[in-house]
């Protein structure tokens, strides 16, 4: 919804409201890098200015839009409002409400959202709502029938009056909520290329954790094609976090795929996996990472049944992290579509035609691993230790 006039826009966060002052404060001095960030990489004009509680963007009408935009695509907001600022006098707030009223309120209900962090001012919230109620009703009366609804408006005419500016507002827009990028360690991201391991990023950086993402080439199984896309998704995520390194570490794995299709028929996707893990255990050494994320839930695919997930996790001393652990696929994929990475994971993955006729479900540790190459591991460890970083 346009509103004219807007020149600022009210940030809120959540989480962080949980935390002890000093966490907070180094957590809202991320959020604030974290916002001229995207700023500045969308060259939108605006200025964050850094409040207890509250950040604000100052930009001008024209931007608004895009600035409130980019607010609720920064980790650790939880809404967003562009906001017209006016003074503390309560005539001033009064005048906004009237003018934001005839301009963009042309029918159905209303109500008054107003919030007084002052408290030595010559009134309260309760008096602001109801002078504010009346004052839009005033203002729009002649046009239509105005009707009040507190419980379900169909328009919220928000007011937060601080110590020494107040924020008139007619929407909040949700943002991804969690914790601001860089509040947490990094974590190894394994890129398939698939619709799922984007997504399970994205909620690691939700969380405030950058991420170190890894590409495990599959030779003949994947194809200049299948790296291309996931690439593209790497892409998707780093406009989200454009102050942060998000080079892809190419691993090179196609000699090992030949060689578990060759001499293994089950349980080959758990021995691939497994190589994936060690792979990605030695790049964390490298680069201090502190864990390894993946796009796994429970009973998706043969590979990750309860049992199977064990076996497989033994392959690194470091945690395993699936955000996606309970999640259903119609619910990954909404969310794929949602932050813009479905499109560029819409190919099979590679993994997938490595997968043999009678798919393992219920492995277990000590047959898988007399079954798979003696060398495995090492073999990943060397591949690791010749991966090659790549823009994405």
């Amino acid at each position: 919804m346009h509103l004219p006039g807007a020149d600022t826009v009210l940030v809120r966060h959540g989480d962080l409201n949980t935390k002890s002052n000093t966490v907070k404060r180094y957590m809202e001095g991320k959020l604030v890098e974290n916002l001229e960030a995207l700023l500045s990489n969308r060259s939108i004009p605006g200025e964050v200015e850094r409040r207890w509680n509250r950040p604000l963007i100052h930009t001008d009408e024209d931007a608004i839009g895009e600035a409130t935009a980019a607010a609720t695509d920064t980790f650790g907001v939880v809404s967003a409002s562009p906001a017209v600022t006016v003074s503390t006098e309560k005539e001033q707030i009064l005048e906004a409400l009237e003018e934001i009223a005839r301009a963009c309120y042309d029918g159905g209900t209303f109500a008054i959202d107003a919030r007084r962090a002052d408290k030595t001012l010559p009134y309260d919230s309760e008096d602001l709502a109801r002078e504010g109620g009346t004052a839009v009703w005033e203002a729009v009366e002649d046009e239509f029938a105005p009707e009040v609804d507190l419980d379900d408006p169909d328009v919220t005419f928000g007011v937060e009056v601080r110590e020494d500016a107040t924020f008139v507002y007619l929407e909040s827009v949700a943002g991804p909520g969690g914790l601001p990028l860089g509040a947490q360690e990094k974590t190894i991201a394994m890129i398939s290329g698939g619709i799922d391991s984007p997504v399970a990023a994205y909620e690691m950086m939700r969380r405030g954790s950058p991420i170190v993402p890894v590409y495990v080439d599959l030779g003949d199984y994947g194809g200049i094609d299948h790296e291309a896309r996931a690439m593209e998704t790497v892409r998707t995520l780093a406009a989200y976090a454009p102050n942060f390194d998000m080079q892809v570490y190419k691993v090179p794995g196609g000699e090992t795929v030949d060689l578990l299709v060759s001499e293994m028929e089950q349980g080959r996707m758990l021995s691939l996996r497994r190589f994936f893990y060690r792979a990605a255990e030695v790049l964390a050494e490298r680069v201090d990472a502190h864990g390894i994320v993946t796009g796994e839930a429970v009973g998706q695919k043969s590979s990750q049944t309860l049992q199977n997930l064990g076996v497989t996790s033994r392959a690194t001393s470091l945690p395993i992290h699936r955000p996606l652990l309970t999640r259903d696929k119609h619910d990954i994929v909404a969310q794929a579509r949602e932050i813009d990475t479905f499109t560029d994971s819409t190919i099979d993955a590679g993994c997938n035609r490595v997968a043999p006729d009678r798919a393992e479900t219920n492995a277990r540790f000590e047959p898988l691993l007399e079954s798979e190459p003696d060398d495995l591991l090492e073999r990943a460890e060397e591949a690791a230790k010749q991966a090659e970083l790549v823009e994405p």
